[in-house]
């Protein structure tokens, strides 16, 4: 993972602050010229929206070892951030209490899983992003979301929970208390490693991609040094560190995968199938998609 083979290089220690991208986000802005964030991990929707506030910092490519051996998609507009995986929305489910993988969206729809379904809230990416395939399966377009909504209300309705945090769903399935939810790969193969009953299943119509980013905050006070940072987390060594140890699709290029690894990150036909959503149109759009959920779906 980077921080050893960053500090064993640098001789910098990396101090850690989780959270959501949501959250990230609100914290470069709250902190704005003057960032304790040298180092951020968020999504492309949110690293687009401090895009546009100017709150981002952009790298040199040419200054980046790996920026070579990378997907040439890696970068957004202006070098602002870069892609350092390949993630997914896709269905989770306990394999003990359903009796065949899912293969559709439509699966977490059925009668026999009324009760038994958690879904991701809309200001999560899991939750937009399902917001948007089942959206999309029902003839709905970035403009026109009404056929997501009045979709998925009656789904909330029966939902065991609707999570604002990923991690809440270990302990539901843990218990069994859910069978199934949309939710990401990496997590859901993490938490098999750890003897949960989870397992990852990729829809016929294809799976949302994610492209999780890095980047640096204008404010941040050792911008060199987060740039090297940034070099490290690229590298062959850690995407390949990534995608066995935590099922992160690797965006270099270079980095060779197990089968282990490559039957749950998104690589072949599930890569292929795939649906990026362009990270603009989702910034721009998304404060409103969340007012909709929030009158119609979460009222």
């Amino acid at each position: 993972m980077p921080h050893p083979a960053f500090t064993e290089a640098m001789g910098a220690k990396v101090q850690t602050v989780l959270g959501s991208s949501v959250q990230h986000a609100a914290s470069v802005r709250a902190m704005g010229a003057s960032s304790d964030y040298d180092v951020v991990y968020i999504d492309d929707s949110a690293a687009m929206q401090l895009k546009v506030e100017d709150l981002t910092h952009a790298l040199d490519p040419a200054a980046l070892s790996s920026a070579p051996d990378l997907d040439p998609r890696a970068f957004g507009p202006d070098n602002d951030f870069v892609v350092f995986m390949t993630g997914a929305t896709a269905i989770a489910y306990n394999p003990e209490m359903v009796s065949q993988a899912p293969t559709s969206w439509t699966d977490l729809f059925a009668d026999d899983m009324k009760g038994q379904v958690a879904i991701g809230d809309v200001t999560g990416t899991s939750g937009w992003q399902f917001l948007l395939a089942v959206n999309n399966m029902n003839g709905g377009t970035l403009d026109d979301i009404t056929p997501g909504i009045e979709a998925i209300t009656p789904l909330a309705k029966d939902a065991v929970v609707m999570y604002t945090q990923a991690d809440q769903l270990l302990a539901l399935f843990a218990r069994g208390e859910i069978a199934m939810a949309p939710w990401y790969p990496d997590r859901a193969g993490s938490a098999a490693d750890e003897g949960l009953p989870i397992a990852i299943a990729y829809p016929e119509e294809g799976a949302v991609g994610i492209r999780p980013t890095v980047l640096i905050p204008e404010g941040s006070a050792h911008k060199d040094l987060a740039a090297q940072y940034i070099d490290t987390v690229l590298s062959k060594p850690v995407q390949e560190c990534f995608a066995e140890n935590k099922y992160a699709g690797p965006i270099n290029l270079k980095a060779e995968l197990s089968d282990k690894a490559a039957a749950i990150v998104p690589n072949g036909v599930t890569l292929e199938n795939l649906w990026f959503i362009d990270a603009a149109e989702t910034s721009s759009r998304l404060s409103g998609w969340i007012d909709r959920w929030q009158r119609e779906v979460a009222r």
